[in-house]
């Protein structure tokens, strides 16, 4: 069964260091290409982040989002880096002294720079543990997803998969029919130079043009490469590239149709097939 390469997933978990979210989002990419946004207490972790995310997800781009919220039990526990507070102070001043019109920097924006408080150090195996256990059902969220977004891609594929098989058995059966009333049609307009035509000669003409408009080979392939699509629906790994070469395949072969034909039987059998192929492959774009 196919996996969506579409789908969200959040987690949450409230631990003595403090609260850690994440949130999972997974669109449509030719390969796999993970983005973390981690908090900088956080960042440490972004190889294992990385790691796990690829052990289940294999394609698609997948946007990894974590926010990560401290608790203390006392205000006594954190402190201030001074240092760092005077080199802002002073850099403020001077920026304020040679600019023209700046707004005077308040406290809390001293407070919101990175490594101005000073907050006790967490227990870094801790911390690693609670962000593998929040990613990984983030993960299994996102996986969950993505199955039951496949399996619905799927059943809407196999729908036009249906759909295009009966077009191409209706255009098979129509073919003999349709040769036999070309032939026919040529030989009428031919009947009155044939007496001045060498019979073998028209005969050989007439073989030749049947031959460079007869699409029978064109309605096997489209067959062929049908049924493959169903059995690359069936099988359980990576099937996006397949199924995506395999509507590159399909749309080629409608497109000669509609170019060799003589009849406007197969033509309008040409531009439906056309139709469905291209609603086949805007699902297959989302396939993993």
């Amino acid at each position: 069964m196919p996996n969506s390469m579409t789908a969200f997933a959040q987690t949450k978990e409230d631990a003595e260091c403090g609260e850690i979210t994440c949130e999972l989002r997974t669109v449509n990419h030719r390969y796999l290409e993970v983005n973390p946004r981690l908090p900088e207490e956080l960042r440490q972790f972004e190889p294992t982040i990385r790691e796990l995310i690829a052990k289940t997800i294999k394609r698609g781009r997948v946007d990894c989002t974590m926010r990560f919220s401290p608790q203390f039990a006392d205000v006594q526990e954190l402190g201030v880096n001074h240092a760092l507070v005077e080199s802002l102070v002073s850099l403020a001043a001077d920026v304020q002294q040679r600019g023209r019109n700046v707004e005077p920097i308040r406290v809390v924006d001293i407070l919101r720079w990175p490594g101005v408080i000073k907050t006790p150090e967490i227990d870094r195996e801790q911390l690693q543990k609670i962000v593998v256990d929040v990613v990984s059902r983030a993960i299994r969220g996102v996986a969950a997803a993505r199955s039951r977004e496949g399996a619905k891609l799927s059943d809407l594929v196999l729908e036009r998969l249906k759909a295009a098989r009966a077009l191409v058995q209706r255009a098979t059966q129509l073919l003999p029919g349709i040769k036999q009333a070309y032939r026919q049609r040529l030989e009428e307009r031919l009947a009155e130079v044939r007496e001045q035509l060498d019979p073998n000669r028209l005969e050989q003409e007439i073989v030749l043009f049947l031959q460079k408009t007869d699409v029978a080979e064109e309605l096997d392939r489209l067959e062929i490469h049908l049924d493959e699509v169903q059995s690359v629906l069936s099988k359980p790994q990576l099937i996006g590239r397949r199924l995506d070469f395999l509507m590159q395949e399909l749309n080629r072969e409608a497109n000669t149709l509609g170019a060799k034909s003589v009849d406007t039987a197969t033509t309008q059998v040409s531009v439906e097939l056309k139709v469905l192929i291209e609603q086949m492959r805007e699902q297959v774009q989302n396939i993993e």
